[in-house]
């Protein structure tokens, strides 16, 4: 079986390394791919466009980070080929942790208090307990969904959105348009999880905002497209958002001249909330093609990309 790495990330070296210690597997590490036709599966991160495409017979892609749309940004590939998106472990744990420490921060006032030392003031204030304070979680798949039971674990009232209605143990779930709004009007602070889609795309703007209590704060670790940059400048600016940690946004990196930087009630952190790691995601890798080689259907596989939902 001929497998093609095809990455542009810092990490490929390191990957092709690990991928030549499986066995059965003829690795191909692109631009020196040989024979194109003999590519069976292709295994990528950010691949060139045109790549893909390039390969005849490609019967199965697999995604080295949780997002595909460095697959799907591609229009030439064939919307019949299976992608498969990375969920390891690891990608889950490191998001857990990422979000359950910005949101623990918030909850604390550390936003607060670091303003206070910026001014040089002393204002006591004492935090509400976790079982007083509602945290929602947009995005309710695998990241979202153990983050949101994570924060419930530590005592917090967590409410969930997704678009279609899930259940989850110790959290109240909301799905939909109506959904969305009764989560936002009730949250002090809100974890954004969610793909970026067409249905997705700048769904945090003046409208949700404003729909948020006073003071609330917010975390994106999701996708940058999901906010409307100059509508949250505006709520921080005003204070009707207290605070917002980002790790993702429209154009990466951060440009120098972004008022993110310098904002004082904005965290920003370099897109590293979850990254994949390949002490965690090599064996998803590795279970993945032993069952593709045994025969098993892409489409029966952990982590099938619905095409047409974009996630």
């Amino acid at each position: 079986m001929a497998v093609l790495l095809c990455s542009t990330s810092e990490s490929v070296n390191d990957w092709a390394e690990a991928l030549r210690c499986l066995s059965g597997i003829d690795l191909r590490v692109w631009p020196d791919a040989g024979d194109l036709t003999e590519i069976d599966y292709a295994i990528v991160a950010h691949p060139p466009l045109g790549v893909l495409p390039s390969l005849p017979n490609l019967k199965a892609v697999q995604s080295l980070w949780a997002g595909i749309e460095h697959i799907t940004r591609d229009k030439d590939l064939d919307p019949t080929v299976p992608i498969l998106r990375m969920i390891d472990p690891g990608l889950t744990g490191g998001m857990t942790e990422y979000v359950t420490m910005h949101a623990q921060r918030y909850h604390m006032l550390a936003h607060e208090f670091d303003l206070q030392q910026q001014q040089g003031t002393w204002q006591p204030r004492t935090p509400p307990l976790a079982s007083e304070r509602k945290v929602g979680v947009l995005g309710l798949g695998v990241l979202g969904s153990d983050a949101a039971q994570r924060m419930a674990d530590l005592g917090f009232q967590v409410h969930g959105w997704s678009r279609r209605a899930k259940t989850l143990d110790g959290v109240t779930c909301h799905h939909g348009d109506d959904g969305l709004f009764d989560l936002l009007e009730q949250v002090e602070i809100l974890i954004c999880l969610l793909p970026r889609t067409p249905e997705t795309e700048n769904l945090i703007d003046r409208t949700t905002l404003n729909a948020m209590p006073e003071g609330a704060c917010i975390i994106n670790a999701g996708r940058g497209e999901l906010i409307v940059d100059e509508d949250l400048i505006a709520a921080l600016d005003s204070g009707h958002i207290a605070g917002a940690t980002l790790d993702v946004f429209r154009e990466e990196p951060l440009p120098a001249d972004h008022p993110y930087w310098t904002h004082p009630r904005v965290t920003v952190t370099p897109h590293i909330a979850s990254v994949t790691r390949i002490s965690t995601a090599l064996p998803v890798v590795e279970q993945n093609l032993k069952r593709l080689m045994s025969g098993e259907k892409a489409e029966d596989l952990p982590g099938l990309v619905d095409r047409k939902a974009g996630y």
